[in-house]
């Protein structure tokens, strides 16, 4: 491994890239720590210690802590992921944004265009819902419209700032921008969230509990990140035999392939969409200040949040836990709908003179592809939901919150593998030893 980095940053055009990189992170902490104008943050800490609950904890996890020091990148790059969610959805039904995702480089460029202005749009909005409940519920003392347009301006200035330098990242730096801000905001809770496990859990106890708690919790998380490592390599092999063709006077024979079919095609995204749905009552009832309230409106909002799950004495509350595993499974079919098309797939293969072995090209070859899909979608989806599950066990069964939980994990594992094979693929090219082994799990 050291070898590898040292090897990584002997080649000048690697080492530029991969110091602009650190350059960016660092500046996405520094601006983490800068608050808005005439903002009081101990009113905020304050008020996210009593609200320290399932939503705001992911919450902070991806905003790196910059929400509840109501920073100028409080928003973080969420209003972003939450655009691109929404452009994804829309492809389906709006035939412009359809055709942009067929039009190769152009359509892409278009598509993060209209992505950018989007996510623009969407923090101005947050930015004043923020202002306004944030100011009715007393959080911001003597709010007027001018200090809430200071606010709105300086929230949608951050996030277009955080969507900026992702794209610099991405431009001139290594790995996808908008994933490395997101896994590094993430991985700036993670010791503090591992302390208060540990002072909770291991300090102050008998040596034999203490060693034993400490134990217990770096099995979960290196089980967790094991899980998440094959989850995130694993895929399923279609063969595939072109037809022979003539080369020259020659009749070429048989040409083998194969078409991989990952066992998570949708990665994380199911996750995200079950989960921001589910945080959303939360969130719009700590920042309007109503509170849990009482009758309907409390048992809706226990019912959502993820630590009362597996608590043995809110049973009830597993009712939320159902909902999220229907929705999980509800958009693993659905976002995986939009990124693998067997239709399309099989239309490909016969017009290029490709078969499965022992199918016909057309539709059995179609039926096929979507019986595979189908029984990947299962599987990655159960997947996650263990993994997701791991820690939300914990956290409910012996109230260990933490802001970081199985979904921050897949995030921060996923954007690591991507940014080393990009790291890998600029090494081999110039012969130098790589981190990575190149042999994949198949399925």
């Amino acid at each position: 491994m050291f070898k590898s980095i040292k090897s990584a940053f002997k080649i000048k055009d690697l080492r530029r890239k991969l110091l602009f990189t650190l350059l960016m992170i660092i500046l996405v902490r520094v601006g983490s720590q800068i608050p808005v104008p005439g903002i009081n943050t101990s009113y905020f800490k304050q008020w996210f210690a009593k609200n320290n609950d399932g939503a705001f904890n992911i919450f902070s996890a991806f905003t790196g802590g910059s929400f509840e020091n109501f920073s100028i990148f409080a928003l973080g790059i969420t209003p972003y992921i939450t655009a691109s969610i929404i452009i994804q959805l829309l492809s389906v039904c709006i035939p412009a944004l359809e055709q942009f995702q067929k039009d190769g480089e152009y359509g892409r460029k278009k598509l993060e265009w209209v992505n950018r202005w989007t996510a623009i749009g969407l923090s101005v909005v947050e930015s004043i819902c923020m202002a306004y409940g944030f100011g009715k519920s007393g959080l911001i003392p003597n709010m007027s419209v001018f200090r809430g347009i200071i606010i709105t301006v300086f929230l949608t200035g951050g996030c277009g700032l955080m969507i900026f330098m992702g794209e610099m990242i991405k431009k001139h730096g290594i790995g996808n921008g908008i994933s490395i801000i997101l896994a590094v905001n993430i991985l700036s809770r993670i010791p503090g969230s591992l302390s208060a496990l540990f002072e909770t859990f291991v300090f102050n106890k008998t040596i034999a509990k203490g060693c034993l708690s400490a134990l217990i919790i770096i099995a979960i998380i290196v089980a967790t990140i094991v899980l998440v490592v094959i989850l995130n390599d694993g895929h399923r092999d279609v063969p595939v035999q072109y037809s022979q063709k003539m080369n020259g006077r020659r009749l070429a024979g048989t040409q083998a392939s194969k078409i991989p079919i990952k066992v998570n095609v949708a990665n994380v995204m199911p996750v995200i969409f079950a989960s921001s749905l589910l945080s959303l009552p939360q969130m719009v009832a700590s920042i309007t200040g109503k509170g849990y309230g009482s009758g309907i409106s409390r048992i809706i909002l226990e019912g959502v949040n993820q630590n009362n799950w597996f608590n043995p004495s809110t049973p009830w509350c597993s009712v939320g836990l159902v909902i999220y595993i229907v929705m999980l499974y509800f958009f693993a079919f659905f976002y995986t709908s939009i990124s693998f098309n067997p239709l399309e797939v099989a239309s490909n293969l016969k017009k290029s003179g490709g078969c499965i072995p022992g199918l016909r090209p057309g539709k059995p070859t179609e039926d096929y592809l979507a019986k595979v899909l189908s029984h990947m979608v299962v599987i990655g989806a159960t997947a996650l939901m263990i993994i997701v599950f791991i820690p939300t066990f914990f956290n409910g069964m012996f109230h260990a919150s933490v802001s970081f939980g199985g979904t921050s994990i897949i995030i921060i594992v996923g954007v690591m593998l991507e940014t080393l094979e990009q790291i890998e693929a600029h090494m081999q090219v110039r012969k130098h030893e790589g981190f990575l082994t190149k042999d994949r799990r198949g399925f």
